[in-house]
């Protein structure tokens, strides 16, 4: 199901929230940064699809240099860090655990009614505009490629 919200609208500025990652520190997401943020929503920490997607990220970060990758998700923050140790990831995994799904709510992939973030992604500009959006249906990875096309069309 759906969030009430919907997404964010292309070229307008990305919902400014801050997340813990998984050791707790508080991470920005939106407004102003340093560089461009890619901020992919994955349903269920150590799932199939999802480790598929994060592993696949983390093998090709090196092509999405200049762009700061971050996860959510609405698991805890030591299911997350446990996630992220066992299988390397390098980037933040910011967890949406509470307020439950904010995050994923404000950028329109919550699933209400089961209470999980669905696949969306989001690339936002270091000004914090959202330049570029995809969600996938349940169960079906996003293709590397779109992330690496976005990231080029900066």
């Amino acid at each position: 199901m759906s969030g009430a919200a919907g997404p964010p609208v292309v070229g307008a500025a990305a919902p400014a929230l801050t997340l813990p990652d998984a050791h707790g520190a508080q991470v920005a997401v939106g407004g102003p940064s340093a560089r461009p943020v890619l901020l992919v929503f994955v349903p269920f920490a150590f799932s199939r699809v999802c480790t598929a997607e994060l592993t696949e990220l983390q093998a090709h970060l090196p092509e999405l240099a200049g762009v700061d990758v971050r996860a959510v998700s609405c698991d805890p923050a030591p299911s997350l860090r446990a996630w992220a140790e066992q299988d390397g990831y390098t980037f933040p995994l910011l967890s949406d655990f509470w307020p439950h799904g904010a995050a994923a709510r404000a950028y329109g992939v919550l699933d209400e009614v089961d209470g999980y973030a669905r696949r969306g992604s989001f690339l936002l500009d270091a000004a914090g505009v959202l330049r570029w959006s995809v969600e996938s249906a349940a169960g079906v990875a996003r293709p590397f490629a779109a992330y690496r096309e976005a990231v080029a069309g900066l």
